[in-house]
Order: structure tokens, then C-alpha cells, then sequence
């Protein structure tokens, strides 16, 4: 990492936006934070601030989080965005994947987790907390047609979409009558085909490209 990660913090609570910010001041490896009250007062700020990582909430006055996200990706596409809610509401963190964040976090994560979401994110991986995973994995469906605009193959589809379900690689490959060895191959071209590094990215591109369906 370098000197330190500077981190803006948009939520319309007081309480909860000084709380975290007082936690992540303690952290060595955070340098600067700055924060907004809503999504608009965030926008009129970041065009002279040097930000690596936003935890925005998605429910706030004025501009709520999801809008504001597609909005700075606009102008900022490098921008790492972690999705801040109380609820795992499925419209909540789909509609988030989609306006480009790269995490989601629940408020009532324990600070250990938003530690590991802030790390996970900066160093160009995706987040979920293990609820919202857990959640997802529950309402993945395969999709009839998955859309064209993917480079994968058919096989590569089936198994992308048992990864998303939560399978391990053996697992997979019981299931379709493969060798582990030939589905370990799979997930490699898929995570390079795909440019994602994990699971969590997996699943994202996997919703994006209309591969599976919540």
C-alpha cells in the first residue's frame, strides 16, 4: 500500500458518519477522511479531493446513494465505491452492482469486516459482507439465455453460474461429471476472461452480463 488510503464517508446519520470516522482514524494504514451528509454535497466535494475509497449509504435526502454513484463513476471511473445499508434488500445491492459499486456493506457489520471490505476493495477485488453473499447465493437462478454480449463459453456459463450458487471446484465437478482438474481450468480462464479476482467479482459480472437472475 502506499502512504495511506484516503477515504470519503457520505452518509445523512451524524452519529453513525462520526462513529466510523472516529474508528478509521485509528487505523495506520487510513491518511485522510473526509465526509458529506448527502449525495449531492458529496459531489460538489470531490472534484478537489484525492479519493481512493467511498462508503456511501444508499437511502439519504437530496441524493440517495445509488444515483450518486452512477453519477461520480461518470466523471471519476476509477473510484472505488462500498455500498453502506441496514437492510440486505436484494433491489438494494443489485441496483448498486449495476451503478458500479464494488462492495456492499451491511451497518451492522462489525469493524473488523469494514476493515477487510476497505482492503479488499483498494487492492482492486470486490466485497460482500458474508450475509449479503449468503443471501445471493440463495436467489441465484441460471438464466434461460444468458446474453451475448460475454465471451464465455457454454460450459464456462454452467460453471460460472454453479460457482455463484456457492459450489467448491469439487463440488462442480461431481455435479456436471468432470474432473476437479478440468473445472480448476474453467474457473482460471473465467477469472481471466472475466478480469475479476474473486468470487464476490465473479458474481457481479455474472448479474452485469445477465448471466444468472435474482
Amino acid at each position: 500500500m502506499k502512504s495511506g488510503i484516503n477515504i470519503f464517508i457520505v452518509d445523512d446519520h451524524n452519529l453513525f458518519r462520526e462513529g466510523l470516522k472516529l474508528l478509521l482514524s485509528k487505523l495506520s494504514f487510513i491518511n485522510k477522511i473526509y465526509e458529506a451528509n448527502n449525495g449531492k454535497e458529496f459531489l460538489n466535494q470531490i472534484g478537489d479531493k484525492e479519493v481512493d475509497i467511498v462508503l456511501i449509504d444508499i437511502e439519504m435526502p437530496v441524493l440517495n446513494g445509488i444515483k450518486t454513484t452512477e453519477k461520480v463513476l461518470e466523471d471519476y471511473p476509477d473510484l472505488k465505491i462500498i455500498a453502506l445499508s441496514m437492510y440486505a434488500d436484494e433491489s438494494y445491492y443489485t441496483n448498486m452492482i449495476e451503478a458500479g459499486a464494488k462492495g456492499f456493506l451491511l451497518k451492522n457489520s462489525s469493524f473488523e469486516e469494514v476493515q477487510r471490505a476497505i482492503r479488499e476493495v483498494y487492492e482492486g477485488r470486490s466485497y460482500f459482507s458474508s450475509e449479503i453473499m449468503n443471501e445471493l447465493i440463495k436467489n441465484i437462478n441460471r438464466k434461460k439465455t444468458a446474453r451475448q454480449n460475454t465471451e464465455l463459453t457454454d460450459r464456462e456459463i454452467e460453471i460460472l453460474f454453479h460457482i455463484c450458487k456457492g459450489f467448491s471446484n469439487q463440488e462442480i465437478a461431481d455435479r456436471l461429471f468432470l474432473s476437479k482438474r478440468t473445472v480448476d481450468k474453467h474457473r482460471e480462464n473465467l477469472l481471466l476472461k472475466t478480469g475479476s479476482k474473486n468470487t464476490a467479482s465473479l458474481v457481479i459480472y455474472a448479474i452485469k452480463n445477465g448471466v444468472i437472475e435474482l
